[in-house]
């Protein structure tokens, strides 16, 4: 997937505005934090919200089930596996779920939907009463 490769290239050295360029102007996003971004500049404050924190970041999709909807939008749904670089020289890599529902734009594929979240251990089906 080239927005993958965009992506990577995006993250490699953090760049904020990079990576919201690869999101559509009224995409929707839940990344690793409680909030709901909406539209490329919120977007971009969520990755601005890492800076201090993250130096690098590399993405790798796997297990990826691509249906396309139409010429000019897919949907995929897979895994995510985040190796991030974070300040201090500390190491990390994460495996999430992901979907992506991805937009033609011109010659360019964008984000338009993003949401990714942590592989629960159990059903999130609550406490008994």
């Amino acid at each position: 997937m080239m927005v993958e490769t965009d992506w990577n290239t995006a993250g490699r050295n953090w760049d904020p505005a990079a990576l919201a360029a690869l999101y559509t102007e009224d995409a929707l996003f839940f990344g690793g934090r409680p909030a709901h971004s909406i539209g490329a500049k919120s977007i971009r404050k969520y990755f601005e919200s890492y800076v201090g924190v993250i130096d690098s970041c590399s993405l790798e999709l796997v297990d990826q089930i691509v249906i396309e909807l139409t010429s000019d939008c897919v949907i995929a749904q897979g895994y995510g596996i985040f190796c991030f670089s974070l300040q201090g020289k500390h190491f990390t890599r994460s495996r999430l779920r992901t979907t992506l529902a991805l937009a033609k734009e011109g010659a360019f594929w964008k984000i338009r939907q993003h949401h990714f979240s942590a592989i629960p251990e159990a059903p999130p089906l609550g406490e008994p009463d």
